[in-house]
């Protein structure tokens, strides 16, 4: 009880106290010395000096505060004065202290986001620059190189066009990736949920990506023998898509004569978990947090020989999470790494 007693209250009390003890100390010698003192009236005196005391400094001590911490709130823009007129203000300093650290808690953080944010949207925003002008100048190029009269040589000619086609094909990449992905984000892109088979889709991205496998001397392989076949319930598409995606990348970074294999394995009742591990160079630990962000790539030097939009894992990410499942990463640099992705087994 003694907590939630308002500390204006005890102000007053005291106050009051103090302002009856010295006028009735006061008022007592001079009816004694008038010979009227009588122990009635010393009571009565006390008793109304005492109760008017307290509500006249209560009634002051609240107004003067709450004009003051109804400022204060007002500047901070911590509450609305509508919040704060609906409770009593008190010479209490607890709350205004508690909302006050909190605002600037608050405020910390908003200012740390804000500034997370900031450098995030550069670095973005510098990457998709990037990405757009380094095909864009490669197509500039090759065509201003023809007109200046190297279309005149049959050889170059062809040459310079496939190479042209390959830099407007890679624009086609990044354009219809962004746009794949702009779709999942705001739940625009409708997945087509069937009953399939993992392990046959898993064969066929392993047919179509051979011969770039085959380029690297990397082995495409299940990690045992699956027999029977494993159904679950997705977007086939879509899951075709992550699962190319994910051993497109392990290509790309994997050692020559390495391995990328792929494993499904029961999880829980009513989910399954199929990883994509490889054996090539691996990632860093200050890398994984970002390594599913738009266009971040591990390798800074802004080699491109590889090809492709950048936006592959993002896309993977986004997939996964449209599906309500989730994505995980484990690498070890200069080991390799293991991308793995739940999805809902069929009934």
């Amino acid at each position: 009880m003694q907590k939630k007693f308002k500390r204006s209250y005890r102000f007053a009390l005291k106050t009051a106290l103090y302002i009856t003890i010295s006028t009735t100390l006061f008022m007592s010698i001079f009816l004694y010395s008038l010979n009227e003192f009588t122990w009635f009236y010393f009571i009565a005196f006390a008793t109304s000096i005492y109760l008017f005391s307290f509500l006249i400094i209560q009634f002051n001590a609240e107004r003067f505060i709450y004009k003051r911490i109804k400022n204060i709130y007002d500047d901070l823009t911590l509450l609305e004065s509508v919040n704060l007129g609906k409770g009593a203000v008190t010479t209490d300093m607890r709350t205004l202290t508690k909302e006050i650290d909190k605002f600037a808690r608050d405020k910390k953080f908003e200012i740390e986001t804000l500034n997370v944010r900031e450098e995030y949207r550069k670095e973005y925003l510098g990457n998709v620059s990037h990405e757009l002008k380094t095909p864009l100048f490669t197509v500039q190029g090759y065509i201003l190189t023809l007109l200046d009269g190297a279309m005149d040589d049959k050889n170059l000619r062809k040459k310079y066009l496939e190479r042209a086609s390959k830099g407007i094909e890679r624009l086609g990449y990044i354009i219809k990736d962004l746009d794949m992905i702009t779709k999942l984000e705001v739940g625009d892109l409708s997945l087509n949920l069937e009953v399939f088979d993992i392990i046959e889709l898993v064969e066929n991205v392993f047919d179509m990506l051979e011969i770039k496998a085959n380029k690297k001397h990397i082995t495409l392989t299940f990690d045992t023998d699956y027999v029977n076949p494993i159904l679950v319930k997705a977007d086939k598409e879509r899951i075709q898509q992550v699962l190319t995606n994910l051993i497109i990348n392990s290509l790309k970074y994997g050692r020559e004569k390495g391995t990328t294999e792929i494993s499904i394995e029961n999880l829980i009742k009513n989910k399954v978990i199929v990883r994509v591990t490889d054996n090539g160079e691996g990632i860093a630990k200050a890398n994984l947090p970002r390594l599913f962000e738009r266009f971040y790539r591990v390798d800074k030097s802004g080699s491109r020989k590889e090809g492709g939009s950048g936006l592959g894992l993002s896309i993977v990410k986004h997939i996964i999470e449209a599906h309500k499942e989730k994505i995980y990463i484990e690498s070890e640099y200069g080991v390799g790494s293991e991308f793995s992705f739940t999805l809902e087994k069929a009934e």
